[in-house]
């Protein structure tokens, strides 16, 4: 029987560390344009990839970018990275298409990147669920409700997502474009953020 302070403890770490209502904003801005249904199968498919990403890594973490000679701090840097990217594109591609009278492409699909990865399943989630799984003990009843407890939630994100379509009909046109441009400010300092704390990992500061 697992520990009642482990179980809450855990479910809290994760849900600060994936916070579901701070994605719901930028999984407004990122499907923008698309309609209710779109966005729930997006939503899922996002929730199922990062599901799948933080049990692969929770259970062979540490050995996968060991054997593959990724220390944790590259992998923040390099997340960090490629999060740097999305900013840019949320805040200067629709300006570019307009500018050049090109259309969004109707294909773009977000749910691999950047919603299941790094989003929800960034560097935060990943070395949290190691850092668990390890805490629980290792054997498998401590490893299995690790995991039921991130299965619990990547529902309650999915939830938080289905609810987006009803928040931006209360926001209108003009206040997802605004805060689209805020968060992709507040999205780059995020990414930077990344960047040093992964640098701060190596030591260098």
């Amino acid at each position: 029987m697992m520990d009642t302070a482990f179980l809450i403890t855990s479910f809290a770490t994760l849900f600060v560390v994936i916070d579901p209502p701070g994605l719901v904003p930028l999984f407004i801005a990122l499907t923008q344009g698309m309609d209710a249904e779109h966005r729930r199968r997006l939503g899922l498919r996002a929730c199922l990839i990062a599901g799948m990403l933080l049990t692969l890594f929770g259970l062979f973490g540490e050995s996968i970018l060991g054997f593959i000679g990724i220390s944790m701090p590259a992998f923040r840097i390099a997340g960090g990275i490629l999060l740097f990217l999305t900013a840019l594109d949320m805040l200067f591609e629709r300006r570019t298409q307009r500018r050049e009278g090109q259309q969004p492409d109707p294909d773009h699909d977000p749910s691999v990147f950047p919603l299941a990865t790094p989003l929800i399943a960034g560097p935060g989630a990943i070395a949290s669920m190691i850092l668990l799984i390890g805490e629980s003990g290792g054997d498998w009843p401590g490893t299995l409700t690790v995991l039921g407890l991130m299965a619990a939630m990547l529902i309650v994100t999915f939830l938080f997502f289905l609810a987006s379509t009803p928040i931006e009909r209360l926001l209108g046109r003009t206040g997802t474009v605004v805060i689209t441009r805020l968060l992709g400010m507040l999205l780059a300092a995020l990414s930077v953020q990344f960047v040093l704390d992964g640098i701060r990992g190596t030591g260098f500061l």
